[in-house]
C-alpha cells in the first residue's frame, strides 16, 4: 500500500506546504520558476501531439484544416503548461492571488482556446470507420447530453466558485494533494464543457441559437464579479490558517494577497466573457450573411430552373403543333374531298391541266 502511494505521489504535481523551504517569489523567479510534473505533463504532451498528428494526416491526404484552429490548440496547450509547470503551479498553494491566476487560466483561457480548436471535429475527420462510429455513439449518448447540456454547464460555471471559496472546501483541497489535482481537472472540464456549446465550433448534442449563447455568457458575468467583490471585501481570510502557516517575510501581505485574488477573479472573468460575447456577435453576423447568400443562391437556382422549364415548354409546343393538328384532323375523319372549297380548287386545277 505504501509503495503504491509513493508511486502515485511521484506522478502527482508537487504541492507546497507550510513548513517547506519556499524560495521567495521575487524578481526573475517569475521567469525561472519552472518545475516538471509527470501527472500533468504526460497528458498535455500526449493530447497536444495527437491533435497535431491529426492535422498532419488531414494535410497528407489533401484536406484542409483552418490554421487558426491549430493556433488556438497550441495556445490552449500553452496555457495548460503555464498553469501546470511555471511559477503559477509552484506557488498556487502559497499565494492566493497566484491560485486565482491558475484558476482563470484553466477555466477561462485554456477552455476558450481548446473549444476554438474544434478537437471533436478533427477526431471525426481523422478516425478510422469503426472508432468514428464509436465516437458518434458517444456524442449521441445521454452521458454526453448531460455533460454538455448548456444550462447545466452554465449553472456549474456560476455555482462552483461560491461552493469552493466561502466554504471549507478550498482549504481542504490545499491540504489534500489528490483533491487539489481533482479541482484542477474540474476547472479544465467545466471551462471546455461550457465554451464548446457556446462557441458552436464542434458538434454537440444540443446546438444553441446565437441569442441563447449570448444570453448564457451574459448571465455568468455578474456572478464572477460578485464573487470577486466578496473575496476582496471579506474581513476573514480565505484558508487563513493555511496561508498564515507559511510565515512569509517576502511578497505582499495576506490581506492584500486576498484582495488581489478577488480582483483577478472579477477582472479576468469579465474580460474573458466580454471577449467571448464580442466573438459571438461577430460570428452571428457572419452566419447571418452566409445564410442570406445561401438563400439567394437557392432562389437564383429556382429562377433559372423555372426559366429553363418555360423555355423547354415553349419549344416543345411550337415543334409539335403541326403534327398535333394533323393528328387531330385524321382522328376526326377529315377528308379533303369532303371539303367543297378544296374540291372546287381540285376541279379547277384538273381543267387547267387539260
Amino acid at each position: 500500500m505504501s509503495l503504491s502511494w509513493s508511486a502515485l505521489s511521484v506522478m502527482l504535481p508537487l504541492h507546497a506546504k507550510p513548513g517547506d523551504d519556499i524560495v521567495p517569489l521575487v524578481g526573475w523567479r517569475y521567469v525561472t520558476g519552472w518545475e516538471w510534473s509527470w501527472g500533468a505533463g504526460v497528458p498535455i504532451v500526449v493530447i497536444g501531439l495527437a491533435y497535431l498528428y491529426g492535422v498532419w494526416r488531414l494535410h497528407r491526404r489533401g484536406d484542409r484544416w483552418p490554421v487558426l484552429r491549430t493556433i488556438a490548440w497550441i495556445f490552449g496547450m500553452g496555457w495548460l503548461s503555464i498553469a501546470s509547470f511555471s511559477f503559477v503551479a509552484i506557488y498556487d498553494n502559497v499565494l492566493f492571488w497566484v491560485h486565482m491566476v491558475q484558476h482563470m487560466i484553466l477555466t477561462m483561457l485554456a477552455g476558450v482556446n481548446i473549444a476554438q480548436a474544434a478537437p471533436v471535429t478533427l477526431l471525426l475527420r481523422t478516425l478510422p470507420p469503426r472508432p468514428h462510429r464509436w465516437l458518434l455513439a458517444v456524442l449521441h449518448s445521454w452521458v454526453a447530453k448531460v455533460l454538455t447540456f448548456p444550462p447545466l454547464t452554465t449553472l456549474a460555471m456560476v455555482v462552483y466558485p461560491f461552493a469552493l471559496y466561502p466554504t471549507g472546501l478550498y482549504e481542504y483541497t490545499l491540504r489534500n494533494d489528490l483533491a487539489h489535482d481533482i479541482m484542477h481537472a474540474w476547472m479544465v472540464y467545466i471551462g471546455v464543457a461550457f465554451f464548446i456549446p457556446i462557441l458552436g465550433v464542434d458538434p454537440v448534442p444540443v446546438k444553441l441559437p446565437h441569442p441563447i449563447r449570448l444570453l448564457l455568457v451574459f448571465l455568468t458575468m455578474p456572478f464572477h464579479a460578485f464573487m470577486g467583490v466578496i473575496i476582496m471585501g471579506a474581513k476573514k481570510l480565505v484558508a487563513e490558517e493555511w496561508y498564515l502557516g507559511f510565515e512569509r517575510t517576502w511578497g505582499i501581505s495576506p490581506e492584500r494577497d486576498q484582495s488581489w485574488a478577488g480582483g483577478i477573479l472579477w477582472a479576468t472573468g469579465d474580460l474573458t466573457m466580454f471577449s467571448v460575447m464580442s466573438a459571438l456577435a461577430v460570428q452571428w453576423v457572419r452566419d447571418s450573411q452566409r445564410e442570406a447568400r445561401r438563400v439567394d443562391r437557392a432562389l437564383d437556382r429556382e429562377e433559372a430552373l423555372a426559366a429553363r422549364r418555360a423555355a423547354s415548354s415553349t419549344t416543345a409546343t411550337s415543334t409539335t403543333t403541326p403534327a398535333h393538328t394533323a393528328a387531330q384532323l385524321v382522328s376526326t375523319g377529315y377528308d379533303a374531298d369532303d371539303d367543297p372549297d378544296r374540291a372546287g380548287q381540285a376541279t379547277t386545277s384538273r381543267e387547267d391541266e387539260r
